[in-house]
């Protein structure tokens, strides 16, 4: 939508297109920005200015008090490209918290359409116990010990809370673990027992 768009342009064009957001774009139709669900619901929770706001409030209430998709949209959009790979596009919306993503014109920057999150999940669309399956094969052979370790796979996200014996264990564990089928991205929250990467100093 144009950045002069009004919000109840946004709201109607939502609603006819069941999406939960729209791109913003320029006179020569570059991304700008994304107005979503969150940006609109503003207009009815936002409780106005406090004296002690910070940048991410003081956001908030510019988003509420605009009245064109210009003023309410977040900024900046986040696009791919036609040659971005879905492995990537997921991840950029997994780590934005983002569910569609601005597909643009690398030489032009023009929008020329959007890929949705439900587009990309059909290609991760591998059953959990598969890649759990996948992910004890990996500690099987790194040596890796699952026992100490929370694993959880959710769409294609795989998370990690615990402890592993060696501290280098861990990198190629994970960079394994990536490389999986079906896995968009990995979050670690891992400890060691044992820092076997740590590096003596030469006895006097």
């Amino acid at each position: 939508m144009r950045m002069d768009a009004s919000f109840a342009d946004l709201v109607q064009t939502m609603r006819r297109f069941k999406v939960g957001a729209v791109t913003v774009i320029d006179a020569d139709r570059r991304p700008v920005g994304v107005v979503s669900e969150d940006d609109i619901l503003l207009k009815e929770i936002d409780t106005g200015h406090g004296m002690f706001d910070g940048p991410r409030r003081r956001d908030e209430h510019r988003k509420a008090a605009g009245a064109t998709a210009g003023e309410i949209m977040t900024r900046p959009a986040i696009t791919v490209t036609g040659g971005t790979g879905v492995r990537d596009a997921a991840r950029l919306m997994h780590r934005n918290r983002v569910k569609q993503l601005p597909v643009i014109d690398p030489v032009t920057g023009r929008i020329l359409g959007t890929v949705h999150q439900s587009d990309l999940l059909r290609v991760f669309d591998r059953p959990a116990g598969e890649i759990r399956a996948d992910i004890e094969e990996i500690a099987r052979r790194l040596d890796v010990d699952l026992t100490g370790l929370t694993t959880t796979v959710d769409a294609g996200v795989v998370a990690f809370k615990g402890f592993v014996r060696n501290r280098s264990q861990i990198r190629p564990f994970l960079h394994a673990v990536r490389r999986v089928e079906g896995v968009i991205e990995v979050d670690a929250d891992l400890g060691f027992v044992v820092d076997d990467l740590l590096v003596a100093p030469p006895l006097l």
